[in-house]
């Protein structure tokens, strides 16, 4: 449902795709260490803002329940950002003097290690073993 009197989103739509590498980003999303709301905050992160569009962290965590639809709460938030610095998937923006609450840029390299549920009983990747 569209209308001519919506609000524009906070942060824009990406217009390309992200330049990230698809393999990469395929073992981040699949990385075992991460719970399942810090590849959300990842994919997220990693959908390819054009630069200095990017929203804040501490932007993200401030959003109210109404805007966030009643989704996570901002303590849980917070801990999947913990998550994915711990692993160093994200890095505080070089330009930012302390990190806390700025930009965080997106590194996949940490899924080049990414712990991958092995497959089992030797069916491959696009089959069900039928």
């Amino acid at each position: 449902m569209t209308t001519t009197d919506a609000a524009p989103p906070q942060w824009p739509v990406p217009t390309t795709p992200p330049v990230h590498d698809p393999v990469l980003f395929a073992r981040a999303m699949r990385d075992m260490r991460l719970t399942w709301r810090a590849r959300g905050v990842l994919a997220e992160l990693a959908t390819g803002y054009a630069p200095g569009q990017e929203p804040r962290i501490s932007e993200l965590a401030a959003l109210t329940r109404d805007e966030r639809l009643a989704a996570e709460g901002r303590d849980a938030f917070r801990k999947a950002v913990g998550e994915l610095r711990t692993l160093g998937y994200l890095t505080p923006d070089a330009t930012t003097a302390t990190g806390v609450g700025e930009r965080l840029v997106v590194d996949l390299a940490p899924a080049a290690d990414a712990h991958l549920i092995p497959q089992r009983y030797g069916y491959g990747p696009l089959t069900d073993g039928s």
